[in-house]
């Protein structure tokens, strides 16, 4: 057996093999009596018909792909295993270049190669987080709003009152719209049913009949009714506004845990915020280190390697679909094709594999390690952290699979940490050590989850009445969680 290899791009080797002649016949003859018991010969029980006859029964083309199949492997396996130099990290591509002599063409995938420029150059300055003071006072006023009482009134209605109506809109002689006793916060930010029907109750009263006109959107409705004009008749059968407790002490005390005064409330808030911010900046920052990294980097890697990133990030964006039947309905759902899907993938898919292979070869190159009494530490801190969930975290973390994923997520915190570190030398501020072993910054973080933080109560204020008040810049305030 004659075997030559070559470096290909891609960080594959192509390997050529030439098998003997006799190899290829011991294969056919192997072949004959794997398929002898499946041959029909009159005469003959299945399985004992002489070779000649099987041969003719199921033809050479027939018997040579079925030697093909016994040999190629097997040749395949003793060429790599020959070749220390060569580390398959996958499945080869096996191609049949002739079969007189036998030359078969393994494409290998290998493991990546990343060479890396100097990245102890790498300085980017930090930026400074500031708190706007306009945004602690939209978080209380949020605050205050989900304590609000309601209370009847019988003036013209404004933003923010709470109304109950009938609303009846038809498109020509179509119902567009038919529902009675409906309740409803006029809200300037967010539409209820379409734009303009809020502002067109402005100033009307209990009572009152408002007949108007409004364009239907062409998104996101049904197909009769998109782009056409509709006619709304409004009965408006109650009225109510919203009235917001003072801004003192008791209200401060009612809040989450409670707060001495509404200086204690706002600083609590404040810090809220810029812990988000920096954590926003910190994100940005990593995002920064890594671009810069894999820029002046030379990054090769097999196609399977990609492929399989843009597995896993379909699986995760198609909610990890078990069959083909629910991959077909998601397909469906978003109105395109799963090549579409892969090919809008790969880019992403494409650069989150080059800043892992980097940042790898940087854990590499500077050494970075991860105890098992780090390990241990990191699981404890968690479970604390989340409270009575924290038993069934131990468990699942607590497996070889997952203080692997702990060990993982470390090793990164560690890495990015050393980056930071190096990043601000001279380039921006120093960032100060985060107080833990496991990481040199507070930049430099692993990714977080739910049980990783515990918002304060004021903050879980703030975040709930966010989630009434769409797109309000105080929901910001909300710790990452």
């Amino acid at each position: 057996m004659k075997v030559s290899t070559e470096r290909i791009p891609d960080a594959q080797v192509l390997m050529t093999i030439e098998v003997e002649p006799e190899r290829l016949d011991a294969a056919r003859e192997k072949a004959v009596r794997k398929l002898s018991p499946r041959a029909k010969v009159p005469g003959f029980r299945p399985g004992k018909a002489p070779p000649a006859m099987v041969r003719r029964y199921f033809g050479e083309e027939r018997i040579l792909d079925e030697a093909l199949d016994i040999v190629v492997p097997d040749v395949y396996k003793e060429a790599v295993e020959a070749d220390e130099s060569i580390d398959p990290i996958a499945r080869p591509r096996l191609v049949v270049e002739t079969t007189d002599p036998l030359v078969v063409k393994a494409t290998i995938p290998v493991r990546p190669t990343v060479e890396l420029a100097d990245y102890h150059a790498i300085r980017i300055p930090v930026e400074e987080v500031t708190v706007d003071e306009g945004r602690v006072e939209e978080t209380l006023t949020l605050l205050r709003r989900r304590a609000a009482t309601l209370e009847p009134v019988e003036r013209p209605l404004q933003w923010r009152d709470i109304v109950r109506l009938d609303v009846r809109a038809t498109v020509g002689e179509e119902t567009f719209v038919e529902q009675q006793e409906v309740e409803v916060q006029l809200v300037e930010e967010r539409d209820v049913l379409i734009p303009g029907f809020e502002e067109q109750l402005l100033g009307h009263a209990k009572g009152e009949i408002v007949e108007f006109d409004l364009d239907v959107p062409v998104e996101n409705m049904p197909e009769q009714f998109a782009g056409k004009q509709a006619h709304f008749v409004v009965s408006i059968k109650e009225t109510k506004e919203e009235v917001l407790p003072a801004l003192d002490e008791e209200f401060a005390k009612a809040v989450g845990d409670g707060y001495e005064s509404v200086d204690a409330l706002r600083e609590r808030i404040r810090a809220d915020i810029r812990r988000a911010e920096e954590e926003r900046r910190d994100d940005r920052y990593h995002d920064a280190i890594l671009t810069k990294l894999v820029e002046q980097a030379q990054i090769e890697f097999p196609p399977v390697l990609l492929e399989g990133e843009i597995d896993r990030l379909f699986h995760d964006q198609a909610g990890h679909v078990e069959d083909r039947d629910q991959m077909e309905r998601y397909l469906a759902a978003i109105g395109k094709t799963e090549q579409e899907v892969r090919d809008e993938l790969r880019p992403i898919a494409d650069a989150r594999l080059r800043r892992s292979l980097a940042l790898s070869k940087v854990t590499e190159l500077e050494g970075i390690t991860v105890d098992p009494s780090e390990i241990d530490a990191e699981i404890d801190r968690m479970t604390q952290a989340a409270g009575q969930q924290g038993d069934r975290l131990r468990q699942m973390f607590g497996s070889p699979d997952g203080r692997a994923t702990i060990r993982r997520n470390l090793m990164t915190r560690k890495t990015l940490a050393r980056l930071v570190e190096i990043a601000t030398q001279d380039g921006g501020a120093p960032v100060e050590p985060a107080g833990d072993e496991t990481a040199a910054s507070p930049m430099a973080k692993a990714p977080r989850t739910k049980a990783d933080t515990k918002k304060s109560e004021a903050s879980a204020e703030a975040a709930a009445a966010s989630d009434e008040e769409a797109e309000q810049p105080a929901a910001e305030a909300e710790t990452n969680a």
